[in-house]
């Protein structure tokens, strides 16, 4: 389901990364060499049609406003891209409000590997929404399939962004993106996509779309990484294993040897301290009740979900036994939403992984609800699912009550720390020896790094201008 239609079918559209015949990483839709070799530059054959997005229309509502006339006025309706007059065959409501119904479902390839007498029950799935934004993935295809190099990921943030004076309307990001989250607008002809609320984000304010959220399902936090194993841990033979193995990019913040080398590369010791608060680090790492969306599309995303604990079909009904693990456990393979579909979605295909997160989920609400019924469970029974009371009720927090402080842990960028004296800086207008180019009317020095010193404006300018922004 969703948008485009059947976004997932990464056969037909070619997103996200295979490993070649020698086990390295190369786009599925093929490399730039590959793509000028077979002269498909010229050419999107896996790009998603206009009918996939669904046309987007109007009508015609001057009919009904317009003269009098002989007949029964009727607005019809007319496309917002050619002004012609379309036949409606499918919309976003046939997803939104009926999940896409059987044609949809037939074709969902999270079905795969299920049995096909669940697959017969699952009309009596109730609704599932998954909401999808840009992954802000940490090795982005939508990056490397930009032939201009508009597309680019953000030293200092890791946010995805597009840079819209480089775009060149390839449109090969949108293919490239497995999850199908940039777009083209046919106004202005360029690449649009989240932007995380990047000017947000740099003064410690969470995006509008976490802010809003009335649900407050929404966290966001800081997470370290180690940079130069991504390569190697996408390259991971079994797609299986990519959660596993992304799980050990995430660097422990209150490891003194992390902190250490964190101060060593830069990191400021207030980032360090919101690590180590971080409700990511959290949910993801520590605990692991958070999965990242599909990662056998070997993007490494960093948009992670935590898996819906849904409503069990009626098999602690009647029973004495509803505070015992052994009556937890086979429950949760009976969940209207099969774990199989969920593992489908979450861990490429495990679900060992999904089903330790929720029998951890369904432990802290069973130990909260005896607590307020004078019932308490063992602690043997949490030390089943590796709980232990301190720890389920600083997840209850978190997860049930959080505060906004606690949902939302981001530092400020302080940029004022990228120039060495950013008061010097202010005025200049980028050339050397210019009389009264910088403030207070002197010449202003460069701002050249030791590292710098020595080489061509051309050098300095291809090492760090990168995708149209001035790497910091």
């Amino acid at each position: 389901m969703g948008y485009p239609q059947n976004w997932e079918d990464n056969q037909r559209y070619k997103g996200g990364w295979k490993l070649d015949s020698k086990g390295k990483l190369t786009l599925k839709a093929g490399g730039k060499l590959e793509k000028f070799a077979t002269l498909s530059i010229f050419y999107n054959q896996n790009m998603p049609e206009i009918d996939d997005y669904y046309e987007p229309w109007n009508y015609d509502y001057q009919a009904l406003f317009g003269k009098e006339g002989t007949h029964q006025p009727v607005a019809r309706a007319k496309s917002q891209l050619t002004g012609e007059n379309i036949e409606l065959k499918w919309g976003p409501n046939w997803d939104d409000d009926l999940a896409g119904g059987e044609k949809s479902m037939a074709e969902d390839p999270n079905l795969r590997g299920i049995q096909e007498e669940i697959k017969a029950d699952f009309e009596s799935v109730f609704m599932m929404y998954l909401p999808r934004l840009c992954e802000h993935c940490l090795n982005p295809a939508c990056v490397a399939s930009c032939p201009s190099g508009a597309m680019y990921k953000r030293d200092e943030d890791g946010i995805v962004l597009v840079n819209q004076d480089r775009c060149r309307s390839w449109r090969f990001c949108m293919s490239g993106c497995p999850y199908k989250k940039v777009y083209f607008n046919w106004k202005t002809h360029k690449a649009e996509k989240c932007t995380l609320c990047y000017p947000r984000i740099e003064e410690g304010l969470p995006t509008v779309c976490s802010e809003t959220c009335v649900g407050r399902i929404r966290y966001l936090g800081v997470v370290l990484y180690d940079a130069d194993k991504v390569k190697e841990v996408a390259e991971e033979t079994d797609e299986k294993e990519l959660y596993e193995r992304q799980l050990e990019l995430f660097l422990d913040p209150f490891d003194p040897t992390i902190q250490k080398a964190a101060l060593e590369q830069g990191i400021d010791q207030e980032t360090l301290d919101f690590a180590q608060r971080s409700p990511i680090y959290q949910l993801a790492v520590k605990e692991r009740l958070a999965f990242p969306l599909h990662p056998e599309y070997r993007t490494l995303p960093m948009v992670w979900y935590v898996p819906p604990l849904s409503p069990i079909m009626n098999v602690f009904e009647g029973k004495e036994s509803v505070g015992e693990a052994e009556a937890i456990f086979p429950g949760i393979d009976e969940m209207r939403i099969p774990v199989q579909y969920l593992a489908n979605m979450l861990t490429a295909g495990d679900p060992r992984p999904v089903k330790a997160a929720l029998y951890k989920l369904a432990m802290m609400r069973l130990y909260m609800r005896g607590k307020n019924t004078e019932r308490p469970l063992a602690e043997e029974t949490l030390a089943q699912v590796g709980l232990d009371p301190q720890r389920v009720e600083k997840l209850y927090r978190l997860l049930a009550i959080a505060k906004y402080e606690d949902r939302f842990v981001l530092p400020k960028a302080h940029r004022e720390q990228v120039l060495a004296d950013p008061e010097l800086a202010h005025g200049t207008v980028g050339y050397e020896g210019c009389p009264g180019c910088g403030s207070g009317g002197h010449r202003a020095e460069p701002i050249v790094t030791e590292a710098q010193k020595g080489k061509s404006g051309a050098e300095i300018y291809a090492e760090n201008f990168y995708g149209g922004i001035w790497r910091d």
